[in-house]
């Protein structure tokens, strides 16, 4: 049964992915839809994020102990200032793992 639903589940999505992007095909998308669909990548990264950092055990942890929020905050700063998405990967990656290294978060 699993794997049936993860065969279907790739099926829809190529085929969504297929009629919006084979040429041949007489799909056009309108200048609002595109405006809407540009939306959803930022919605879905979001929603697949803020679980990680603030959720711990089913509860809201937005305690300064948290290494994931620690590390989230020094990757925006970091942004913020470099513009750089490589030395903001390695400087939050390094300060998580710092953080979980060397002190009592767990």
């Amino acid at each position: 049964m699993t794997l049936l639903t993860i065969f279907l589940l790739a099926c829809i999505t190529f085929l969504s992915r297929y009629l919006f992007l084979h040429p041949k095909l007489p799909l056009v998308i309108g200048p609002k839809l595109q405006n809407f669909l540009s939306f959803s990548a930022p919605a879905v990264l979001t929603a697949i994020w803020v679980p990680i950092i603030f959720v711990k055990d089913n509860n809201l942890d937005i305690s300064v102990s948290n290494p994931y929020l620690i590390a989230a905050t020094v990757a925006v700063i970091v942004s913020i200032k470099s513009k750089s998405i490589y030395f903001t990967l390695a400087a939050s990656v390094t300060v998580f793992i710092l953080l979980r290294l060397f002190t009592v978060f767990n």
